[in-house]
């Protein structure tokens, strides 16, 4: 007498769940992915690119100017204390009086920060300003006239202290 194998169902088999489980996880990530893309804000796109094209000249402008003035920033934020303090500096005039500082979060508009900082005569303040989370954060000083501009990027933590220098731009 021979003795017949018996055969096991499939789903007693390892191979056929291995086979499985790649495409299982590809819907997984997928229904992830689409969640993502619904609930998320696309904080990127801009709606008149004419008219941001033609804000992006006028910034440039401030730009120049804060480069002819010579301005300077020194930024200085203790967290433990939680405050931000700095000098503003420039060649020529004072720079004294209403200041707005923005502290741009790389991807979440909604963690901006925006500070008004009151220099005195020497050009020094202080604020006080909540922990920062670690990010690339993008700099923006400016006087309330919106005269001139001074920009650049703070790597929190890495960087303690920021400076900041408007540089002559190259003209076209």
């Amino acid at each position: 007498m021979q003795a017949t194998p018996t055969v096991r169902p499939w789903y007693n088999h390892r191979w056929p769940w291995l086979l499985m489980l790649g495409p299982a996880l590809v819907i997984v990530a997928g229904s992830y992915t689409m969640w993502l893309a619904i609930t998320r804000e696309d904080a990127m796109v801009v709606g008149d690119y004419y008219k941001e094209g033609r804000a992006i000249n006028q910034d440039l402008k401030r730009d120049r100017v804060a480069a002819s003035l010579g301005i300077s920033l020194h930024l200085e934020y203790d967290p433990v204390a939680g405050a931000l303090a700095g000098n503003l500096r420039s060649l020529g005039a004072p720079l004294g009086g209403d200041i707005r500082l923005h502290l741009a979060h790389p991807t979440r508009p909604e963690k901006d920060i925006q500070l008004q900082l009151q220099a005195d005569r020497n050009g020094d303040f202080s604020i006080g300003l909540p922990m920062l989370e670690l990010a690339r954060w993008q700099v923006q000083i400016e006087n309330d006239k919106r005269d001139w501009r001074v920009e650049g990027v703070w790597h929190w933590p890495q960087q303690r202290t920021l400076d900041l220098r408007a540089d002559r731009p190259v003209d076209d």
